[in-house]
């Protein structure tokens, strides 16, 4: 596999600024309580430069990550974490090759989630639990202004584009979404992309914070 990933380059910027953060601390208190107790080996899909692989593999699971950007699996090997480079759309792994998998913040920066998300039905075994955790679409996209989800959303026109964009109401010139893009799908394209896939939904959330009015976030379970 050749050629720039869109986060090399910004790699060290996401996992101090972001990762490294609050959304990220919570991100991991999340997918660990929807995992549940550990049963063997993981595979975290896009797991840019290790913090959630890592806080898996805390928790007693052994873990794989894939990402397309050698610039964040330089910080994931940092971190201990086996990786292993590769395009989520085609995961280099042969299938029922996992217990569980999980994925984090991952359907706004992929071209084919769909796509993916087939990907991982494959490489996990029968009964096989995948948690996905990601920005809720109501509220994270071209069409809000809804900076670091603080405040109340505003919301604007293009709630049902589809295509991957760089500026938009909400869009701060030195946040992530201008440096690297990102891909909008309105709530029932995302949960429908699951289904579609062939999961069985088990568990879908909100998580809520005290100091929030609306949800930033979107978490769910759901079984191969």
């Amino acid at each position: 596999m050749s050629g720039v990933a869109r986060y090399d380059g910004v790699a060290e910027w996401y996992d101090r600024e972001l990762a490294g953060g609050p959304t990220g601390l919570s991100a991991r208190k999340v997918v660990g309580r929807l995992l549940g107790e550990p049963e063997g080996h993981l595979l975290d899909v896009g797991c840019g430069g290790g913090a959630i692989a890592q806080a898996a593999a805390a928790l007693g699971w052994r873990v794989t990550g894939v990402d397309v950007s050698e610039d964040q699996l330089r910080l994931a090997r940092e971190r201990g974490v086996d990786v292993v480079r590769g395009d989520a759309t085609a995961l280099p792994f042969e299938g029922a090759s996992f217990d569980a998998a999980v994925s984090v913040f991952t359907h706004t920066d992929m071209d084919d989630f769909a796509g993916a998300l087939r990907e991982v039905v494959r490489v996990l075994r029968p009964d096989a639990p995948f948690v996905y955790l990601g920005v809720h679409p109501c509220f994270i996209g071209p069409h809000s202004r809804f900076l670091a989800g603080e405040g109340l959303p505003e919301l604007f026109p293009g709630y049902w584009e589809t295509q991957r964009y760089t500026k938009g109401p909400g869009i701060s010139p030195a946040g992530l979404r201008a440096k690297v893009g990102a891909t909008h799908l309105p709530l029932g394209t995302f949960v429908q992309a699951f289904l579609d896939a062939g999961f069985q939904m088990e568990r879908l959330e909100e998580p809520a914070a005290p100091e929030r009015e609306y949800p930033h976030l979107i978490a769910l379970r759901c079984r191969r």
